[in-house]
């Protein structure tokens, strides 16, 4: 049962996190990264929901990857859960920033320096989401359960 509400827990953060890129009031961020001409066109061509959802994504698919698809005994310590880690917090600002500079470029705008400093940001939000998408799914896995930390 407390294996299950870990689940639902991350999955409710998640949610969160996603309506909240919604919000101009609540848009974490916005709040967090506020640049003033960039952040206005940020939520006016609305890319602060498509950059969560690319980090949520990309958080709980790497999560669900070392969990469930490498699931493996010989890949099932801390430092491989830290490489995986690695690899997710390197591929999802890539990723948000390709994304942002082909929607500020269609707009006819440049924002280069700001898209850089707000990747930063991106980093951040998707190292947390790993960890919390990896302490909500980490359970049902036969091998890796015990990684990072054992139960």
């Amino acid at each position: 049962m407390k294996h299950i509400g870990f689940l639902i827990t991350g999955i409710v953060l998640s949610l969160l996190f996603l309506l909240s890129s919604y919000s101009y009031d609540y848009n974490l961020y916005y709040s967090l990264g506020y640049s003033a001409g960039y952040s206005n066109e940020m939520l006016n061509l609305q890319v602060y929901p498509v950059i969560a959802i690319i980090t949520l994504i990309v958080a709980w698919g790497g999560a669900a990857i070392y969990y469930y698809a490498i699931n493996s005994v010989k890949f099932d310590r801390w430092y491989h859960w830290l490489a995986v880690l690695a690899v997710v917090v390197v591929l999802a600002p890539m990723v948000c920033y390709l994304y942002n500079d082909a929607v500020f470029k269609d707009s006819g705008l440049a924002y280069t320096g700001e898209a850089m400093r707000f990747e930063v940001l991106t980093v951040v939000f998707t190292a947390l989401f790993y960890v919390i998408a990896s302490y909500s799914i980490r359970w049902w896995s036969s091998n890796c359960r015990h990684t990072p930390i054992p139960q």
